[in-house]
């Protein structure tokens, strides 16, 4: 079998290319708008090259100029250069809007197919449309019995007597630890000690 060099690669092929027309392709950073017939002269520097064949060279052109960083670079004020990187034209503006479309396009496209691939996230579940709601019928709360408590005589109170001391709205329990002339000191269920007159207890 006869070996054969020659280039079959799209991206091989662009890598011989950049070496070989490296003022014309430009493999990194900003490219430059390429002379309109370009194709014609490349296949005739080449003819005599064996590693490439025209088929090949006009797609991995195609390849070089459809790429975004080439579409980015066709812009006002860029001039299009030939193989040995002169420049030799003018940008027409039909040419720069054509890229510019190109170029939206092409990421549009690319930003589709990357939702696409993306993994889905699973759809929010939509509950059920209800119909007019019914009112259930509530049982009345129970009302728990009601104590009256009364304020309490200084002359009443004793030692270790369970009581109610009045704070706020609700009277809190508690037990009588000493009793000092008219003031109480009262330990109340939370632990805490406090000292309140005779009337702020309840019996």
């Amino acid at each position: 079998m006869e070996s054969t060099d020659k280039l079959t690669d799209t991206n091989a092929i662009l890598a011989y290319l950049y070496e070989t027309f490296p003022l014309c392709f430009i493999a990194e950073g900003e490219t430059k708008p390429l002379k309109i017939g370009l194709f014609q002269d490349l296949a005739e520097r080449l003819a005599d090259d064996s590693k490439v064949s025209k088929t090949q060279l006009r797609v991995a052109l195609r390849r070089y100029t459809s790429s975004w960083r080439y579409l980015k670079g066709v812009k006002a004020g860029a001039k299009r250069i030939d193989l040995d990187g002169n420049e030799c034209a003018e940008l027409e503006q039909e040419h720069i809007d054509h890229a510019i479309l190109t170029l939206k396009e092409s990421q549009d496209k690319a930003k589709a197919k990357r939702q696409a691939l993306a993994p889905k996230k699973p759809a929010k579940k939509v509950a059920p449309k209800r119909g007019p709601a019914v009112k259930k019928e509530r049982p009345a709360p129970v009302a728990a019995p009601v104590i009256k408590l009364v304020p309490a005589k200084l002359e009443d109170l004793k030692q270790k007597q369970r009581v109610n001391v009045k704070l706020g709205a609700t009277p809190v329990p508690g037990v009588v630890t000493d009793i000092n002339k008219e003031d109480v000191l009262v330990q109340l269920d939370s632990g805490l000690s406090i000292k309140v007159r005779a009337e702020h207890i309840l019996l």
